[in-house]
C-alpha cells in the first residue's frame, strides 16, 4: 500500500504526464494535418490541446472530489457529530481508504472522546438521576395543594407552572413555558395586580380574568427577591388530581431571560423553536388538505415535556386509500375532527413568538397559507428548515432526507411513529437539539448567521419540491 505522500506524488505525476501527452500529441496532429502550413499546425494543436487540457482538468477534478475532497467533508462531519452530539457515529474508514492513516487516526481520536465522554455521562446520569427524584417529590407535594402555581419572570413569560396551572393554562391553548402570560389571561387585569404588588412590594390577592367572557379566578401575586413573581391560582375546581402526563414543568433560567427585540443578533439557544410536521391528503398543497398537525416545543435547546399538538384535522375531502396506506389516517378518524380553521389556529397559538422548524418547510406551510385568509391568520413567524441545516452541516452532495439525517445523527424513529405528524415532528426537533451545537462549532451561533448560510442552499428546497 502506497503512503498519503506517494499517493498525491503520483496524482501530480499523472497531471504532469497527461499534460505532456497532450501537448506532444496535439502537436503531432496538427503537424500531421498540415505539414505545409505551419501555422495551421499551431492553431490546430492549440484547439486540440485546449479542448483536450479541459477534459482531462475536468476529469481529474472529478477523481479529486470523489476520493479526497468527499471522504474528507465526511470525516470533518463525522467528528463534529461525536464532538458535539455526544453520537457514536461510525467513521466511513471505506470512503476514504486513500487518504492513508488519516482515517484510522479520526477513528482512534472519536474513540477516546467516546470513551472520556462516557465516563463523564455516568456522573452526569447519577446527578440527574438524583434530582429527578427531589422534582418527583416536589411535583408529588404540589399535588397535594389545591393552588395552581405559575413562576413568571420580570417580562411576564412563564417560567414555571405544575399540572393543575396546566389545566388552567389550557382553557386558553396549549400551556408553553417562555409564553407571556397575557396569551392565557386578561392582561388589563392582571397589569392592575401587578401594579398593586409593584407599588407596596407585597403579596396582592385579585380577581384575575380569563380571555373567555366570563372566565374569572382568585388569584394571588407573590414578589420574588431573585426578580418576577409567583401567580397562585385557587378555587374548588383544582382540588382534581392533574394528569399524569402533566408533571412540573420549568426551566429556571428563564428567570433572568430578556427579549431582544433583534432576531437576527439572537443567539441560537436562546430562540424558541416550534417544531412541526403534517400529514395531507396528498403531495399537492395548492389542492389536497392537510389530515394532521403534529408539533412540540424547544426551549433553551431541549424539547419541553408535555408541550405538544397532535392534532387530526378533517379535510373536507375524501382521503385516497393510497394516502392512508402511508400514514394509517383514514375518513372514519377525522369525521369527528376540528376543520383547517380551528386545527390551524391552535398551532398559530402553540407557535406564537417562535421559530418555525419543519424538514421541508415550504412545503408543509404551503397548505397552512393557502387558508391563511380563511383562517384570518398571518404566518409570518420566522422559520427554519432542517434540511438547509444537514446541507450546511453535512455537504449540499449528502442525502437530507429525514430518514438519513436521523441516522448521521444517531436518532432512531420507531416504526409506528414514521409518517405521523407527531412523530416525525419529535425527530426532526431531535435532530435540531443535536445540531443546534454543531452549527455553533461551526461559528454560526445567531439566528442571522444560520439564515445567511441556508440562503446558499435554496436550490435543494426547490428539487424537493
Amino acid at each position: 500500500m502506497f503512503s498519503l505522500r506517494t499517493r498525491v506524488f503520483l496524482f501530480f505525476c499523472l497531471m504532469a504526464a497527461s499534460g505532456m501527452a497532450i501537448l506532444w500529441g496535439a502537436l503531432w496532429l496538427g503537424v500531421s494535418r498540415n505539414p505545409d502550413d505551419l501555422q495551421g499546425a499551431m492553431v490546430l494543436a492549440g484547439i486540440s490541446g485546449s479542448f483536450a487540457l479541459v477534459a482531462i482538468t475536468a476529469a481529474v477534478w472529478l477523481l479529486f472530489d470523489e476520493i479526497v475532497v468527499k471522504p474528507i467533508q465526511r470525516l470533518a462531519a463525522s467528528m463534529r457529530t461525536r464532538a458535539h452530539t455526544g453520537v457514536e457515529v461510525e467513521v466511513d474508514t471505506h470512503s476514504a481508504r486513500f487518504l492513508g492513516d488519516l482515517a484510522p487516526a479520526v477513528h482512534a481520536v472519536s474513540k477516546r472522546i467516546s470513551d472520556s465522554a462516557m465516563d463523564t455521562a455516568r456522573a452526569v446520569a447519577s446527578e440527574t438521576a438524583r434530582l429527578a427524584e427531589e422534582k418527583a417529590r416536589l411535583t408529588a407535594l404540589l399535588t397535594e395543594i389545591p393552588v395552581a402555581t405559575v413562576l413568571a419572570n420580570a417580562a411576564n413569560q412563564i417560567v414555571l407552572y405544575d399540572g393543575q396551572a396546566a389545566e388552567v393554562l389550557a382553557q386558553g391553548g396549549v400551556p408553553r413555558l417562555n409564553a407571556p402570560l397575557f396569551d392565557y389571561f386578561d392582561e388589563q387585569s392582571l397589569r392592575a395586580g401587578l401594579g398593586r404588588m409593584h407599588k407596596t412590594g407585597m403579596d396582592q390577592r385579585f380577581k384575575l380574568q380569563g380571555l373567555e367572557q366570563g372566565l374569572e379566578f382568585d388569584a394571588v401575586l407573590k414578589p420574588l427577591d431573585a426578580g418576577g413573581y409567583m401567580l397562585l391560582i385557587e378555587g374548588e375546581t383544582l382540588r382534581t388530581a392533574p394528569d399524569a402526563t402533566r408533571p412540573l414543568v420549568y426551566d429556571f433560567e428563564l428567570l433572568s431571560h430578556q427579549p431582544t427585540g433583534d432576531l437576527a443578533s439572537t443567539p441560537l439557544r436562546s430562540l424558541v423553536y416550534t417544531v412541526f410536521d403534517t400529514e395531507t391528503t396528498g403531495l399537492l398543497p395548492h389542492k389536497d388538505e392537510i389530515v394532521q398537525i403534529g408539533a412540540v416545543r424547544i426551549v433553551n435547546g431541549r424539547m419541553v415535556a408535555g408541550e405538544e399538538i397532535n392534532q387530526l384535522v378533517n379535510p373536507g375531502i375524501p382521503i385516497p386509500a393510497s394516502t392512508t396506506q402511508v400514514h394509517g389516517i383514514s375518513d372514519r378518524m377525522v369525521a369527528d375532527a376540528p376543520d383547517i380553521v380551528r386545527a390551524a389556529g391552535r398551532f398559530h397559538h402553540f407557535a406564537r413568538g417562535s421559530v418555525i422548524v419543519a424538514h421541508n418547510a415550504p412545503f408543509d406551510m404551503a397548505f397552512l397559507r393557502r387558508h391563511a385568509e380563511r383562517c384570518q391568520l398571518t404566518w409570518d413567524h420566522p422559520i427554519l428548515d432542517t434540511v438547509l441545516l444537514s446541507a450546511v452541516l453535512f455537504g449540499a452532495s449528502e442525502t437530507h432526507t429525514l430518514d438519513a439525517l436521523c441516522a448521521r445523527l444517531g436518532i432512531e424513529i420507531p416504526a409506528k411513529h414514521r409518517h405521523t405528524a407527531l412523530g416525525d415532528a419529535i425527530a426532526t426537533a431531535d435532530a435540531l437539539v443535536k445540531m443546534l451545537p454543531m452549527l455553533e462549532g461551526h461559528g454560526m451561533r445567531t439566528f442571522g448567521d444560520v439564515i445567511e448560510e441556508t440562503r446558499r442552499h435554496g436550490r435543494l428546497l426547490q428539487d424537493l419540491n
